[in-house]
């Protein structure tokens, strides 16, 4: 989870150049508006959301190391629209790894934003992401990415 305000538009405003952007969230859709609403992320004049999607696009899955859980099936997506997204151009972050179980090549995992009311200056994720992000974005595959070591290949970089 980003954290909320302006690191939130400043992150999507600098991906939007490279990204499509496409919100999934796990909660009712009319929960979901109106927090977008709130945030401002839906009709800010910076960047453009593709999608909005929420609860009703998961699907329950079981695996040994989760049990039975909701995931995000990014193959929802790619049958939907085949000439534009695929494995090859899709990455999706999130701070549960479940959410991605079934594109584990495409998933990143990032820290979950706690206490944004009170941690707002020490949140980094939204910097160390778009960073990362436009680093990668001129690549003709992200699924070949090991997006488990996304900070590590990042801090290597700029040293």
């Amino acid at each position: 989870m980003l954290s909320s305000g302006a690191d939130l538009h400043e992150f999507l405003t600098a991906v939007y150049a490279e990204y499509d952007i496409v919100i999934w969230s796990a909660t009712s859709m009319k929960w979901f508006e109106l927090k977008m609403g709130q945030l401002g992320v839906v009709d800010n004049p910076n960047y453009k959301i593709t999608a909005l999607l929420n609860h009703s696009a998961m699907i329950t899955v079981q695996s040994d190391s989760c049990g039975i859980s909701e995931c995000k099936p990014l193959g929802l997506i790619w049958a939907k629209f085949p000439e534009f997204y695929s494995s090859k151009n899709t990455i999706m972050f999130d701070d549960l790894r479940r959410n991605f179980m079934m594109n584990l090549q495409n998933g990143l995992v990032i820290k979950p934003f706690r206490k944004a009311h009170a941690n707002r200056d020490n949140d980094q994720e939204p910097v160390k992401l778009t960073h990362y992000l436009l680093a990668i974005a001129d690549l003709d595959y992200l699924c070949v990415l090991d997006y488990k070591l996304w900070e590590f290949l990042l801090v290597s970089k700029l040293v």
